[in-house]
C-alpha cells in the first residue's frame, strides 16, 4: 500500500485537471496513489483523466453513479484510498513537486498527530513544523492568528483519524471548516508553512459567494465553541466570544460607513446571535 493517497475530486474541470494531475506526478515523493472521482462531468474531464491513467499505474479514475456534491465526493474518494495519509489536491489546484515529500515528512515527525495544515503565516514564537494539542489548536484559531479557515488543499489527514470522525459533513461551503473543528477536538494537528501547494482562483469557484454563507459558519462556531464540549476553558471561551463579537461590530460599522446595507445587517445579525 502507498504511504499517501492523493485524492482529486472533479466536476467539469477540463480546463485545469491536466495541470493538476501533472503537478502530482511531478512529486519528488514517489510512494503515492492518485485517485480521481468524477461527479458526472458533462465535459471532457473524465477522458483527460483516463489518458493519464493509461500511462501511469498509480492513477485510478472512478465515475460516480450519481452526482454527490462537493463533500459527498470528498468522502467517496477517501473511501477508495489505501494510504496511511490522505492528501486532497482539487482538480483546479496544484501541489509543488516538493509538497508531498515535505508534508509527509513533517507528519512523520509527530506520530500522535491526526492531521496537518499548511499555508500558514509564520508563527512569531517558533518555526514550523510544530504540533498543537486540541485546546491549543482551538486557542490558536479563536484567540490567535487563525487556523480552521483553510481549504482541503492545505490539509493532510491520517486516514484512521478521518474515518474516526466520520469524514466531511454535507454542509454547503463550510464542510471543511466544520471538519477541522471535529478533527481538532480529538487529534493533535501539525502546523506547516507556505510554499507547499498552490490554490487557483477563478470565476467559477463557489468561494466567490462566501458572504452568502456567513450564517452557516456562525452555526458551526456556536456548535463547537458554545454548545458542545469545547476543549477551551470557560474563561478562554468567553474571551473568544468577546473577540468574535468585536470583529462583527467592526464589520457592521464598516458597512454603515460605506453605505453597504447588506454588510451592516449581516454582521449585526451575527453579533446578536453569538
Amino acid at each position: 500500500m502507498p504511504v499517501v493517497s492523493v485524492l482529486m475530486t472533479s466536476y467539469n474541470r477540463e480546463r485545469y485537471i491536466g495541470a493538476a494531475i501533472e503537478s502530482v506526478l511531478n512529486s519528488t515523493y514517489p510512494d503515492f496513489e492518485l485517485i480521481i472521482t468524477d461527479d458526472r462531468s458533462s465535459d471532457t474531464t473524465v477522458s483527460i483523466a483516463k489518458q493519464f491513467a493509461e500511462k501511469d499505474h498509480r492513477i485510478r479514475v472512478h465515475i460516480n453513479e450519481k452526482n454527490l456534491g462537493d463533500y459527498g465526493n470528498r468522502n467517496k474518494v477517501a473511501s477508495l484510498a489505501t494510504g496511511k495519509y490522505l492528501k486532497y489536491v482539487d482538480a483546479d489546484d496544484l501541489i509543488y513537486p516538493w509538497g508531498l515529500e515535505l508534508m509527509v515528512g513533517m507528519m512523520e515527525q509527530f506520530p500522535d498527530a491526526g492531521w496537518g495544515l499548511c499555508s500558514l503565516n509564520q508563527d512569531k514564537a517558533r518555526p514550523f513544523p510544530f504540533e498543537l494539542q486540541p485546546d491549543s489548536a482551538y486557542e490558536y484559531h479563536y484567540l490567535g492568528p487563525g487556523l480552521f479557515n483553510k481549504a482541503p488543499l492545505s490539509a493532510i489527514i491520517r486516514k484512521s483519524a478521518f474515518d474516526e470522525v466520520g469524514g466531511f459533513e454535507n454542509i454547503r461551503m463550510a464542510g471543511d471548516f466544520n471538519m477541522w473543528h471535529k478533527l481538532a477536538r480529538k487529534h493533535p494537528v501539525v502546523l506547516m508553512p507556505h510554499g507547499l501547494v498552490w490554490y487557483r482562483e477563478h470565476d467559477s469557484q463557489e468561494m466567490n459567494d462566501y458572504h452568502r454563507y456567513l450564517q452557516v459558519y456562525q452555526g458551526i462556531i456556536r456548535k463547537y465553541l458554545v454548545e458542545n464540549d469545547c476543549p477551551l476553558s470557560p474563561e478562554k471561551i468567553q474571551k473568544a466570544l468577546v473577540r468574535l463579537r468585536s470583529s462583527y461590530k467592526r464589520e457592521m460599522l464598516r458597512g454603515i460607513a460605506t453605505l453597504n446595507k447588506t454588510r451592516a445587517l449581516e454582521n449585526f445579525r451575527l453579533y446578536r446571535q453569538l
